[in-house]
């Protein structure tokens, strides 16, 4: 089934695609380099077609909540309550501002990457979306950005579909957005279990569009 866009309406949301995410990361999503060719393949034709490419990147201080090492005695995995934030789950130190994990990995090609949203860099506070951070009321800009230019459609590829890649997709539809994820330009990590068929179902409810990328014409 071919999805034929209106490029100068369109963005591609490239989600995170940093070394910590990818094989050998420390919080590694497997075989999370595999979105690297269908982003790129989907960049090239987004800018070839007068479309727009934006690009995500985690950029942690080093003592931010979300590390398990932020906190007394808790592990990765276990998880905290936060003022406006519940069930935070801890995580590896990962994504440090400016260090090697945190940088987008040597394959992606980032010269059509026209914007980069960095999130989570507030000590106190997570952020899995794209458009806000985990209390669900700070924002990181880019719908104003989107919406300056009249973007109507979000394209998203990357890393992980059940965190980032969901929560960025569900904000996209809530915000007015037609939403599409390229099928095989996402990954996800198995954590906690069943997460990643929960995280298609409410794509799908959401009314987001699951296609691969070489549908996407």
């Amino acid at each position: 089934m071919a999805i034929k866009l209106d490029f100068s309406r369109s963005t591609l949301l490239i989600i995170d695609v940093q070394n910590d995410f990818c094989p050998s990361g420390v919080l590694e999503v497997k075989n999370g380099d595999e979105v690297i060719g269908p982003l790129n393949r989907l960049a090239s034709l987004f800018i070839a077609n007068a479309g727009r490419v934006v690009a995500t990147q985690d950029w942690h201080p080093i003592d931010h909540v979300s590390f398990a090492s932020s906190h007394a005695n808790k592990k990765p995995g276990e998880t905290v309550d936060l003022p406006g934030v519940k069930g935070q789950i801890l995580w590896p130190s990962h994504c440090v501002q400016r260090t090697t994990g945190a940088e987008f990995h040597a394959d992606l090609n980032t010269g059509p990457i026209s914007l980069i949203v960095r999130k989570g860099f507030h000590t106190g506070l997570d952020s899995y979306s794209a458009f806000f951070e985990n209390d669900r009321k700070t924002t990181t800009g880019l719908d104003g950005f989107l919406k300056s230019l009249a973007i109507d459609t979000l394209v998203l590829g990357g890393l992980a579909l059940n965190y980032c890649v969901l929560y960025s997709g569900l904000d996209a539809v809530r915000l007015g957005y037609k939403t599409i994820v390229a099928a095989d330009a996402v990954r996800a990590v198995d954590f906690p279990k069943g997460s990643v068929d929960k995280a298609r179902k409410l794509l799908d409810e959401a009314g987001v569009i699951m296609a691969e990328s070489g549908e996407i014409q």
